[in-house]
């Protein structure tokens, strides 16, 4: 048997069995949604770095290093950057939150900002799922094992099933699981890639090679607007702190994976910016990614593992936040018992709608960074104005939530389509008005 074959026969078998013993275990509702609340840190980090670590961020990492070389290291470098931020605040959020982000925002500005998050954060996190699944499928299929449709099915369904069997008991070991395959495929690459280029070929890291025409200081002002706040306000992110067994845990497990990032970062660039021309073109290898055609059967299929990892880690946790949201709304209390079943019956929805816009939609990093353009647009500034405690009107949260998410999706398209920075002014705006409309009228919260 293949050896590739054999390598993600038992990877897939074993996410599969997870799931099914997951199952099992599970006596409550909390069980389900959070883990049972119990989370130490080890699983928090895990489940936290794989969740982050997704296929989009490898492979959207490695295509933006092959325009733009050593600067793509901002791309998670600002990953990084929000997660420091957040750990500032995070044992504020894990004291604040319980199952999942809306009701926060119920808690800051009452019904009716809590029903306008609980529909749009669905919406925005669709194409994060669907990122996922293309990514799997292109992993699949650029293996020579089957077409991108099939994979896109595979991938799908496997991560489905164990996020609907075992629910966050299943993500966490899972996710663990997957952060350890991640780390240890990854640098299993780097050491044969190190032995493998010629060193003169290297592109030198200077500070220069960071910034240039091609990525400039304002290029990554935006990525930090639109990609690294998400970080910092995030419903899958949070979903891990509130999975932590307590304040300490969640805060620790969140500087720890700030920490981690930066190295892998660094990692993900050196393999873009290190895969010459000659390596582009397979003779009698498949690649999964530039420069990978020199691997021997076995580090392919453990770095195919690792890239799966990384697509099934961040769609599991996506797609249970996903329909905790939208079975919340439903049922009005995730406790109740009906809210069970609900949950389940929208994570196969979610998870069958995300497999059908990857069938669709095959770039990577637009589709990531339009979705969460949306995001950072609509709910940043509600959420941390929450935390802190600003003086905002709650009678007006659910507008700047709609204008701020709708005006920055307008921009992130304008700029994936046309050059200049118009588009990126359209998102600024997006910011100025979700923040004015919050302070019209600036007087304490009416309908909490």
């Amino acid at each position: 048997m293949n050896i590739v074959v054999l390598i993600l026969g038992i990877y897939f078998a074993l996410m599969v069995a997870i799931g099914v013993y997951s199952g099992f275990t599970i006596r409550n509702a909390q069980d389900y949604y959070i883990s049972g609340k119990k989370g130490n840190w080890w699983q928090i980090s895990g489940s936290l770095f794989a969740t982050i670590i997704g296929g989009s961020a490898i492979m959207g990492t490695i295509e933006l290093s092959q325009k733009t070389g050593w600067a793509a290291v901002w791309f998670l470098g600002s990953a990084s950057a929000g997660l420091f931020v957040l750990a500032l605040i995070s044992e504020r959020v894990s004291r604040l939150g319980h199952y999942t982000l809306p009701e926060m925002l119920r808690r800051f500005y009452g019904a009716k900002a809590e029903r306008t998050a609980t529909l749009l954060i669905p919406v925005a996190w669709l194409g994060i799922v669907a990122v996922q699944i293309i990514a799997g499928a292109k992993i699949l299929s650029s293996l020579g094992l089957m077409t991108y449709s099939t994979g896109a099915l595979l991938c799908g369904s496997v991560f489905i099933f164990y996020t609907l069997v075992g629910g966050q008991k299943s993500i966490l070991k899972t996710d663990f699981l997957q952060a350890l395959i991640i780390i240890g495929g990854l640098t299993t690459l780097f050491i044969l890639k190190l032995n493998y280029v010629d060193p003169g070929s290297i592109p030198p890291l200077r500070p220069e090679a960071l910034f240039h025409e091609e990525f400039t200081g304002v290029d990554l002002f935006f990525l930090l607007v639109t990609y690294s706040v998400t970080f910092v306000v995030g419903p899958d992110i949070y979903s891990r702190i509130f999975c932590a067994k307590d304040e300490e845990t969640a805060r620790k497990s969140v500087l720890l994976v700030a920490f981690l990032i930066i190295p892998v970062a660094l990692l993900l660039t050196f393999l873009g910016v290190t895969a010459g021309d000659g390596e582009l073109v397979s003779k009698g290898k498949n690649l999964i990614l530039p420069g990978t055609a020199f691997l021997p059967p076995w580090a392919l299929g453990l770095l195919a593992a690792a890239l799966l990892s990384a697509v099934m880690s961040s769609a599991d946790t996506t797609l249970l936040t996903s329909a905790m949201i939208l079975s919340e709304l439903a049922t009005g209390n995730l406790e109740k018992k009906q809210a069970f079943m609900i949950t389940r019956i929208f994570i196969v929805a979610l998870g069958l709608v995300s497999m059908l816009i990857a069938l669709k939609v095959t770039s990577i990093l637009n589709a990531l960074l339009i979705s969460l353009s949306f995001f950072s647009g609509a709910f940043i500034l509600p959420v941390i104005a929450g935390i802190a405690g600003w003086k905002v009107n709650g009678k007006w949260a659910f507008a700047a939530m709609i204008t701020g998410g709708f005006t920055a999706l307008a921009g992130k398209i304008i700029d994936v389509n046309q050059e200049g920075n118009l588009g990126n002014l359209v998102i600024l705006l997006a910011f100025l008005l979700n923040g004015l409309i919050l302070k019209f009228p600036s007087h304490k919260n009416e309908d909490r």
